[in-house]
This record gives C-alpha cells, structure tokens and sequence, in this order.
C-alpha cells in the first residue's frame, strides 16, 4: 500500500514539473509592428512621436524568468498572471475612466477600434510597467505614453 502512494507521489510531481515545464503562449520573440495614438490620448496635444519612432521593428523577448527589450517594455523580474478582462479594464482601466467622464465613451466599442472581440480580452500582467492585451495568439497591445503599440508574435 505504501508502494502504490509513493508511486503516485511520484507520478504527480513528475506530471506537474512537465507541466511547468511546458512554455505558455505568450513565451517568444514579439516585434512592434505598428502604433496608433490612444483612444484615451487629449486631441488638443499630439503625443511625442519620437518614442514611437524608437520602438518601430524593435523586439522584446518574454522568457519564464524575465523580458529582454527597449525600455521600458524590459523586466528583469516579471511576475505573470494571465487574467480575462472586460473591455473596461484593459489598458489600466483607461476606457472605464473615459466613460465616466463622457457616457458616448463605450469600452466595447473603443476596443473593437483596436481589433478586440469578444466580452473578454486576454491580459498578460507581468508586475511591471508594461501588461500586454492579446487580440489574438500572435497579436498583443500595450499601451504607453498616449500610443497604443502593436506587437506580433515571431
């Protein structure tokens, strides 16, 4: 009888380190493939291109450990919780606070204008500056500094 539990015992660590083993979806190399100024940005003040420029065709890297890129999308100890989020709370809750401040502000609709579908978006944190919102498997966003950036998966 003792046999058969250590046996299990075993079976369930070894399944569970295959497991972690395993490299989630959002693992690999991402490059900034285009932006478009934010939903939320003031139209009286066009956001500074410069850091757009900076980023265009640039690559981050999300490995299990860290994120290797142009600053400040790079983390040296990210903390990853993948979470489904209405459209209200994505991007920090930028489209939530937009409608507060004007009813016609519709988080679904603002999000449908950046390609998301669905009642819920796919969020990766990471517990650094930057989350990421996945469109699809090879398509996320981030939003920084009144840009709204794109990233594909490579």
């Amino acid at each position: 009888m003792k046999f058969a539990g250590v046996v299990c015992f075993l079976a369930s660590v070894v399944a569970a380190s295959i497991a972690h083993a395993a490299d989630p979806s959002y693992v690999g190399s991402w490059k900034f493939t285009s932006a478009v100024v934010a939903p939320w940005a003031d139209p009286q003040h066009k956001p500074d291109s410069a850091e757009q420029a900076r980023l265009m065709g640039k690559m981050v890297l999300v490995k299990a450990k860290e994120i290797l890129g142009p600053r400040p999308f790079a983390c040296a100890k990210p903390q990853y919780k993948l979470t489904d989020y209405g459209a209200d709370m994505i991007f920090q809750g930028a489209f939530d606070e937009m409608q507060h401040s004007s009813k016609k502000a519709d988080p679904k609709a603002l999000a449908a204008s950046l390609g998301f579908t669905g009642d819920k978006i796919k969020t990766l944190e990471t517990g650094c500056e930057i989350d990421f919102h996945f469109v699809d498997d090879a398509t996320i966003e981030a939003g920084l500094n009144d840009y709204v950036y794109t990233l594909k998966k490579q």
